[in-house]
């Protein structure tokens, strides 16, 4: 009786390994997509406050440099004006410089796609080892 349907039971075999092999890579491929899509979201949000603290950085800058063209100015007595455009400068150029190494900080900070990059690392590693 098995001689009658000879070549149907190793042909389903080899469809349901195959189809199992394509499942599987298709999961795996769905969970990378989705991690790329979710680190591309986290990249997007810290380059918009990247771009948020250089305007931030430009227009302190701008300030400082705007106090700084008055106090050269108005560099004459009396000496209460003088204070005061000192200070505002001061603090103007303090707040440009925070601002500007805050950003710098940030963008050295950020990897694109870092878990990505790693879990396909991790795949490659284990197809190596089966290979071997």
């Amino acid at each position: 009786m098995s001689s009658s349907r000879p070549g149907s039971a190793p042909g389903q075999g080899i469809l349901g390994v195959g189809q199992r092999i394509l499942t599987t890579l298709v999961s795996i491929a769905e969970t990378r997509i989705r991690l790329a899509i979710v680190e591309l979201e986290e990249e997007k949000a810290n380059l918009l406050q990247m771009l948020l603290m250089v305007g931030l950085t430009m227009i302190f800058t701008a300030f400082g440099l705007m106090s700084l063209m008055i106090l050269v100015i108005l560099a004459v007595p009396p000496s209460a004006r003088l204070y005061a455009i000192i200070i505002t400068t001061v603090v103007l150029f303090a707040l440009a410089v925070i601002f500007g190494v805050w950003a710098l900080v940030k963008s050295r900070r950020s990897t694109l796609l870092k878990h990505t990059r790693k879990e396909l690392d991790t795949d490659r590693k284990q197809l190596e080892e089966k290979q071997a």
